[in-house]
This record gives structure tokens, C-alpha cells and sequence, in this order.
């Protein structure tokens, strides 16, 4: 009895390092059961591409120029439900994690995934099934402990990243210095940490901010 050859998985890959797109269709196209039938280099670029070839994976990166990961995912979910989505990030931060997890992702693998692995992680998703590495899935659990910033502390402590001290900070948001050190106190208390050197350290850490490169 012959058997019926499988339609390969339909994927578009996005990822703003053109090295990295090119390896990764490579290394995708070399699988029997796989198709590349698109690639961008950016957010909305990569929800074009979706539009126009109706994938069934994506692998998508976190951060990209036009629009972000968690964006693109967002779009997707409104437009084309259908599209299961794995981010493959170079970040492994809590935050990063649970951002993505919350806003669609089936997986989440970091770039340095071995083949194998991310080739068995796109099966298992196309099939319906969730993926997450054990590293993201210890950063989850320690991001589901911890306690959640809100909108204003997240601006806050991204101008503290950013250098600027509580005066800086009071005139850019338009408030006064003393709720500034109010939302300073709390930013201290909710990381657990004593001085805004270790509440950088602990954000780029847990990916609550990010340092372009």
C-alpha cells in the first residue's frame, strides 16, 4: 500500500538579522517536512507575509524595527487566528517570557536552540500542542512569583535605566518630584533591592528593560 505523502508545514520566518534569517531558513528547509513560504526582516513587514501566504507556523522574534513580537502576535490573533506562533528570542528575561506567553505564543525558545530541538518544538506546535524550553519555564515560574509593576512604575524605571535622575524624571512625566520618589520606593520594594544600580541590574535581568545594541 503507498503511503500519502504529508503536506509540509507551511512557515514564515521573521527576524530583523539578516545572518540569522538566512541561517534559519536553511536550517528549516533542510527538514522533509517543512516549507519556508515566507521571510521578513520586520513586525509588519512579517504580518504582510502572513496575509499573503497563510503559514502555519511563524517563528517570530521578540524584538524587530516597525513592530515588535508581541505586536505582530496581537495582529495576528485579530486577522489570522490560525497561525501558531513561536518566538525565538536572544532574551530570556521573566518578563520576555510571560509577555509572549500572554500575548499568543505557543513556545518560546532562545536562538541558541539546537536543531533538533527547534524542529521538534514546530511539530508539536503545528500539531496544537504548547512548547516552552526549561530555561523560559524557570523564568516563568520566578515571573509568576514576583510582583507585577504597573504601567507608570514600568515608565519610571525605564528613564532610571535611561540615566536620569528624580527632578529629570518629574519634568519629562509632568509630576511632582516627591510622586517620583514615591514610585522610585516602590519600584525598590516590589525587585527587591536596596539602590537604583541594583533595580537596572535586576530589569535587564528580567528583561523589564532592555539596552538596544
Amino acid at each position: 500500500m503507498t503511503a500519502v505523502a504529508q503536506t509540509p508545514i507551511r512557515i514564515l520566518l521573521a527576524d530583523d538579522h539578516p545572518i540569522v534569517l538566512e541561517g534559519l531558513s536553511a536550517l528549516v528547509s533542510r527538514a522533509p517536512d517543512m516549507d519556508v513560504v515566507a521571510e521578513a526582516k520586520n513586525g509588519r513587514e512579517a504580518l504582510e507575509q502572513a496575509a499573503r501566504h497563510h503559514p502555519d507556523v511563524a517563528l517570530i522574534d521578540l524584538r524587530m524595527p516597525e513592530m515588535d513580537g508581541v505586536s505582530v502576535m496581537l495582529a495576528l490573533r485579530e486577522h489570522a487566528p490560525e497561525v501558531r506562533v513561536v518566538i525565538l528570542s536572544t532574551f530570556s528575561g521573566d518578563e520576555d517570557v510571560y509577555r509572549a506567553l500572554r500575548a499568543g505564543a505557543r513556545a518560546y525558545l532562545l536562538k541558541d536552540t539546537a536543531r533538533e530541538e527547534l524542529l521538534s518544538c514546530i511539530r508539536s506546535v503545528h500539531a496544537g500542542a504548547a512548547w516552552v524550553s526549561p530555561a523560559a519555564a524557570a523564568r516563568l515560574t520566578a515571573r509568576l512569583g514576583a510582583s507585577e509593576l504597573t504601567p507608570r512604575e514600568q515608565e519610571v524605571l525605564a528613564l532610571i535605566a535611561a540615566g536620569r535622575n528624580n527632578r529629570e524624571i518629574a519634568d519629562q512625566l509632568r509630576v511632582a518630584e516627591g510622586t517620583v520618589k514615591a514610585h522610585v520606593n516602590r519600584i525598590l520594594s516590589k525587585l527587591h533591592v536596596s539602590s537604583r544600580a541594583e533595580a537596572i541590574t535586576v530589569a535587564v535581568r528580567r528583561g523589564l528593560v532592555h539596552f538596544d545594541t
